[in-house]
């Protein structure tokens, strides 16, 4: 038997609803966006150069930064500010997203989706990290390293901006391959074990993914390769869990569903044989030729009716009217039957027509 499928906890609301709510919630993480980049303005030049430590450390002894446009001063800070906010804010934005979904979501995919937010929030911020504390020194110590001689290495402020971003970004998305395999695995596309067998392939999409997001040198792709295969290893294990939590979810649920409704119909067995037991025997009707009995039945029923439980016998006076009464009813019948009889005398029946004779007479 197929167990009852779940139903969404929440009702259905109007499409403007939904709209209202989504202009609510986006209204709210710009609001946090906004007051978190008033909070970093102030220190957007600290920041700037906290993030151009790592190449700052490998320039040339005598060599700097430049600007080479009017605003980038001021811009470039201001933008690595603006960025930074939104990182900042990027767990409030997702449990934004979280709560404006998960009306709509069954008890079993809220308990996948939340884990997986979670996690790839943290997964973001690792591949954010690794990429700082790990490939820009190795990266930036090769790039300067590599330059020829009499050539002053001076990167624009506006150009590591950006590169440093598109790397951020780069190792942040590669960092969510366990999430994306289980996804994948979950929602029924593929299984874990093709994947499995499709190994060789996603080792070369690996290294591929990493020649177009980094810097066109071995290292960096090298680390940026090397993580998401690793990576997409410890998707393959956590998307078997899941698929087997998720099969044996349905067959918990009707067994559940299944004792529920054997429960139910022992208890409604037992309240139908409770109410047949309690319920009150039928009184026997009384003989229709027992005028007294009638009487006194309807006595009865009366005063039930009006609201008295028992029985209450006549008084002798009662008795006596009662008893005048029944012998002048039968007393005005037996006349009424004599009554009766004279006119029949008087007026015999014929069995047809009067013939000629009676006509004479």
């Amino acid at each position: 038997m197929t167990p009852p499928r779940e139903q969404p906890p929440v009702s259905e609301q109007p499409f403007v609803a939904h709209l209202i709510e989504l202009r609510d919630r986006l209204l709210r993480v710009v609001l946090v966006v906004v007051v978190i980049f008033l909070g970093l303005f102030p220190f957007a030049n600290d920041l700037y150069h906290f993030l151009a430590e790592p190449l700052l450390r490998h320039m040339p002894t005598g060599t700097s930064m430049i600007a080479t446009e009017v605003a980038s001063p001021f811009l470039t800070p201001f933008k690595l500010a603006l960025v930074t906010a939104i990182f900042v804010a990027v767990p409030y934005i997702l449990y934004q997203a979280w709560a404006f979904i998960a009306p709509g979501l069954y008890q079993r995919e809220r308990r996948l989706v939340f884990p997986l937010l979670f996690s790839s929030t943290l997964l973001f911020y690792l591949g954010m990290a690794f990429a700082y504390f790990v490939v820009f020194p190795l990266v930036f110590g090769f790039l300067t390293g590599t330059a020829p001689e009499g050539v002053a290495v001076m990167t624009d402020i506006s150009r590591y901006l950006d590169f440093v971003l598109k790397m951020f970004f780069a190792f942040g998305l590669a960092f969510e391959v366990p999430i994306a395999t289980i996804l994948v695995v979950w929602s029924g596309m593929t299984t874990a074990e093709a994947l499995a067998a499709k190994r060789p392939y996603i080792i070369v999409g690996a290294f591929v993914f990493g020649m177009l997001l980094t810097p066109p040198d071995v290292i960096s792709q090298t680390l940026l390769a090397l993580p998401m295969w690793l990576l997409f290893e410890v998707g393959l294990v956590f998307s078997r869990w899941y698929t087997r939590g998720h099969a044996e979810a349905p067959a918990d649920e009707g067994e559940n569903s299944t004792g529920a409704a054997a429960v139910a119909t022992a208890a409604g067995t037992a309240a139908t044989a409770g109410e047949a037991a309690s319920a009150p025997a039928p009184r026997p009707a009384a003989p229709a030729d027992d005028d007294q009995d009638s009487s006194n039945d309807d006595e009865f029923e009366d005063a039930n009716d009006s609201g008295h439980g028992e029985y209450e016998p006549l008084s002798e006076e009662e008795m006596d009217a009662e008893l005048d009464r029944i012998e002048a009813e039968e007393a005005a019948a037996a006349e009424d039957e004599t009554a009766a009889g004279d006119d029949t005398d008087d007026h015999p029946e014929t069995d047809g027509p009067p013939g000629p004779e009676e006509r004479k007479q």
